[in-house]
């Protein structure tokens, strides 16, 4: 099995968090897998920006969860192990990235919208520890 780290953010501005759709239809928090010696909270915040155009700030982290799927070009089954930061953005601004067509649309919803939108279980258990967590900040 192949092991990835990974890092992404739960970015909220105001009492909105931001969420993608992916290629799938999956609506999912952004993050990417940790390369080249970098730290987890500047791949979250690179993933923030390359993925959504959001210049975030981080907060605090926030849970971690992992999942693992077949790989069909690697010929290998991948496991995924993500650490999670809460994250806040100046403005609801945003800006998808759709060249590569890993995502198909994003967006700023409220918690309950949010809630019923994002796809996995234990995004939902993140989302709702973190924005308990933004609200005793």
């Amino acid at each position: 099995m192949i092991f990835r780290e990974c890092a992404g953010g739960i970015i909220f501005h105001e009492d909105k968090v931001f969420l993608l759709q992916n290629e799938k239809g999956e609506w999912v928090f952004p993050k990417g897998v940790i390369r080249q010696g970098k730290s987890s909270t500047a791949v979250a915040l690179e993933r923030a920006k390359k993925e959504a155009g959001i210049d975030a700030s981080i907060l605090s982290a926030v849970g971690e969860t992992s999942y693992e799927f077949y790989s069909i070009t690697r010929n290998a089954p991948v496991c995924n192990r993500i650490v999670w930061f809460l994250m806040t953005a100046e403005t609801a601004d945003f800006t998808i990235e759709k060249e590569d067509g890993k995502v198909l649309d994003g967006g700023f919803f409220n918690i309950i919208e949010a809630f019923d939108k994002v796809t996995y279980s234990q995004d939902k258990s993140l989302l709702n520890i973190a924005y308990r967590k933004l609200k005793e900040l």
